[in-house]
């Protein structure tokens, strides 16, 4: 049988909702013993998110979170007693600092990890707020949809899935120092704060850049042009992220004469001449079916991608052949499965959620602990050969080397990682290859250097280091590290206790094995993009959360590989695919469809929990505020702000309030219309109602909550000088220092200290390899 990363390993759950469910969920898929505390009632969950599932029966959704875990009913002398035994504990707020600090000193070695709207620090600790509101907050909203419309969420509260996901990532760091040193810890998750790294594309870091660059930025929303477009028979979404596939695309749509044509050349010109180039791509698609396009442009490697619904996603040819999706044990509906394997390990067996106070826990066993300084970070000491580009892999190698790891990223300068390439300088600009605004958020706190791992140099080159290192992580087409000669095979007789993380778009094996897959293909295939946008309009989508969601799982699986590695003292390969960790987290509405029979679509800033919901247009410039009333309570408050005369007495419940949404979004919209949106979110959540004001990605680097809890960290750079960057979405109490301290490396920054330094090589040698192209500093 396959080694279970995390056998041993018990944690307490004392939390509700899918935040923590999504967290403790992916710690016992990989293993551990997890315990539910629940209220008497159950945690709300079971009843759905409106509330409405049948009576004696749990949602469905809470049978996906809760299998195979344990329940027990919360009271204090439950959580001192499982606490005792327990590796770790998930809460969601409702621990005081007092109590944490209680059972930290009661346990030294116990993790805590806290996942609280905006962390338990700071002047909006505490606030009133949603999943929602939090993406009004971050950045999301405001960056999506059309100028001459009202800004969109992006469907399905990922914010509350990528929040659980960094959670997991916060507990295993901080289990994998406890074991190391003898020290516990506490991890401070902030849900705000990880919509910021996962529901917007680095909008700081874009501000700081072209500030610097002394180019204006444009802050209004936009949409992606092409992106999810129609057919003759429904809907087919592409992705043009380089030059190459923009080329290629309209060569596909029989309009060659476009490629010069300065109109369409970059997609800020194609957003001022948007009805043209619409209209001009529309010509063509729906003229040919969604099959024939996705055959065709596949053939050209242009990222492309049938629409998944709620009811096509379980027929779809490669999810069929990889066996992505299975029957959950309590209830039959099809859930996707663990989204990694480690060596033949494929995650544990799923088994029914509990009922309330129902499941055997047996006493845990904390393993030995080393006596390694406490306070070293995490991971340090791991060496890092990161071969990743573009976002989603960077993204994961940016959270190990925040966490402690010695990261050294790979590129060619013949081939560099293409974000060097999204700059706030025009091509032909003195060393424009060193503005890309993802490159620099995702790849501060490494060291970089180039080798042509093409070259018999650069790749014997490259196995050199691999012998040093911990792990080697790439996210190249499946294909590459084979014509490479970089397999598992060649890797693994280099160094034994390597650690090999691919991470495929699509998987090593599968009829779309070879398939080009960007994030935003990701959020079209998996049904993600299907939930967001307009009731009348087409599917959107979100624009970001794939690629570092990606990353957080792929560091979740390496994470539990290590923990396993410290047990056996052998390396092993991970394979984790983007999709299926996009799966996982966008998994609500195929899950609502299997079990009941309910298609969940896109409606506009509406969604499930709350009603209202919506952005409202306030006074000034483009200027709304965000509100979300899931409760009574909120639902009284906002009643009494609002004009007496309305018809509504302030006790409707859900169903009613979604019955009449319309006129109340009449009535809300009136009452703010005259008024500054930042004095109304201020007036709503006094009167404790969920609220935020819309704002554009770039004005989170002014946020106060964010500032003072030093997500944003200063940086140096020795082309663009000083701009800030996101470090990691949580705070931990042994970590009392900015996450990150060094920008981004310049393409082959460290080729001496490097492979010079710490292989050897002489000056002779390392200018002899600049000669012959094997390294290099400006790209090719």
């Amino acid at each position: 049988m396959a080694p279970v990363p995390l056998a041993g390993v018990t944690v307490v759950e004392a939390s509700c909702g899918v935040p923590g469910g999504y967290c403790t969920k992916l710690l016992r898929d990989a293993g551990a013993t997890v315990v539910k505390l629940e209220p008497a009632g159950g945690d709300p969950l079971r009843r759905g998110r409106d509330g409405d599932a049948a009576p004696g029966t749990d949602s469905a959704l809470f049978r996906y979170l809760a299998a195979g875990k344990a329940s027990r009913v919360l009271a204090a002398e439950t959580l001192r007693g499982i606490a005792e035994t327990a590796d770790i504990l998930v809460e969601d707020g409702r621990l005081t600092d007092d109590e944490i600090a209680g059972l930290r000193a009661a346990h030294p070695a116990l993790v805590v990890v806290s996942i609280t709207p905006y962390g338990r620090t700071g002047p909006h600790a505490g606030r009133p707020a949603t999943e929602f509101t939090l993406q009004a907050e971050c950045g999301s909203t405001g960056g999506r949809g059309l100028a001459t419309e009202s800004p969109l969420q992006a469907g399905g509260h990922i914010g509350e899935w990528v929040s659980g996901g960094y959670a997991s990532v916060a507990a295993l760091a901080a289990l994998l120092r406890a074991r190391r040193t003898g020290h516990g810890d506490h991890a401070d998750v902030s849900m705000l704060e990880s919509m910021a790294s996962t529901m917007q594309t680095y909008g700081s870091v874009a501000a700081s850049l072209f500030r610097a660059a002394g180019n204006p930025l444009t802050s209004g929303r936009t949409v992606e042009i092409p992106s999810i477009e129609p057919t003759a028979d429904g809907w087919v979404g592409f992705c043009l992220g380089t030059g190459q596939q923009l080329q290629d695309f309209l060569l596909m749509i029989e309009r060659p004469d476009l490629i010069d044509d300065p109109r369409f050349a970059t997609m800020g010109e194609r957003a001022r001449h948007r009805d043209e180039f619409l209209d001009i791509v529309r010509t063509w698609t729906t003229k040919q079916r969604t099959a024939d396009i996705v055959a065709f442009a596949g053939a050209l490697r242009i990222p492309v991608a049938d629409v998944g619904t709620p009811t096509t996603l379980t027929s779809v040819d490669h999810f069929v052949e990889r066996g992505v999706f299975v029957a959950n044990p309590r209830g039959g509906f099809a859930q996707p499965r663990v989204p990694y394997r480690i060596g033949e390990f494929r995650g544990e067996a799923f088994a029914p959620a509990p009922d309330v106070g129902e499941g055997d826990v047996a006493a845990g066993t904390r393993a030995p602990a080393g006596t390694a300084d406490p306070s070293s970070r995490p991971l340090a000491g791991l060496r890092v050969l990161d071969l990743t580009a573009f976002w989603a892999g960077p993204s994961a190698t940016l959270t190990l080397a925040a966490l402690g790891a010695d990261v050294v990223k790979v590129e060619s300068h013949r081939r560099p990682d293409g974000m060097r390439f999204a700059s706030a300088r025009r091509a032909g600009d003195d060393r424009w290859w060193e503005w890309g605004m993802v490159y620099f958020g995702a790849n501060p706190g490494k060291r970089g250097i180039t080798l042509d791992l093409g070259t018999p140099e650069g790749h014997d080159l490259v196995l050199r280091l691999a012998e040093t290192a911990d792990v080697v992580i790439e996210n190249f087409s499946p294909r590459v590290m084979d014509n490479l000669g970089l397999t598992w095979t060649t890797l693994h007789a280099r160094n034994p206790r390597l650690i090999l993380l691919r991470m495929p778009a699509f998987g090593l094996d599968g009829p779309w094995r070879d398939r080009t897959g960007f994030a935003q293909t990701m959020e079209q295939v998996s049904g993600m993009a299907w939930m967001t946008g307009r009731a009348d309009g087409p599917p959107l989508i979100p624009r970001g959360p794939c690629d570092p969601n990606a990353g957080t799982h792929a560091v979740f699986a390496l994470l539990a590989a290590l923990a396993e590695r410290d047990r056996t003292g052998a390396g092993t390969m991970i394979e984790s695919t983007m999709v299926e960790a996009t799966l996982n987290v966008a998994a609500e509405s195929l899950i609502a469809w299997t079990a009941d029979g309910r298609e969940m679509r896109r409606d506009g800033n509406r969604g499930l929990g709350a009603a209202p919901q919506g952005v409202y247009r306030c006074a000034g410039d483009d200027a709304w505020v965000a509100v979300a009333v899931e409760s009574t309570a909120h639902w009284a408050a906002l009643v009494e702000l609002l004009d007496a005369s309305l018809p509504w007495r302030g006790d409707e419940d859900l169903a009613e309030r979604r019955a009449a949404h319309d006129a109340i979004d009449e009535a809300v919209g009136a009452w703010c219309a005259s008024r500054v949106a930042g004095d109304v979110a201020d007036q709503l959540r006094q009167a404790g109602i969920p609220a935020a004001v819309v704002v554009p990605p770039a004005a989170i680097e002014s946020d106060p909550q964010l500032e003072h809890r030093g997500f944003l960290n200063r940086v140096v750079h020795p082309v663009a000088g000083e701009h800030r960057v996101p470090g990691l979405p949580f705070r931990l109490a042994s970590v009392t220092e900015p996450w990150i301290d060094t920008a981004a490396p310049t393409l082959g920054e460290h080729n001496a200290a490097v492979l010079g330094g710490e292989l050897g090589l002489s000056d002779e040698e390392l200018a002899e390899l600049a000669d012959k192209g094997v390294t290099g500093t400006v790209p090719g």
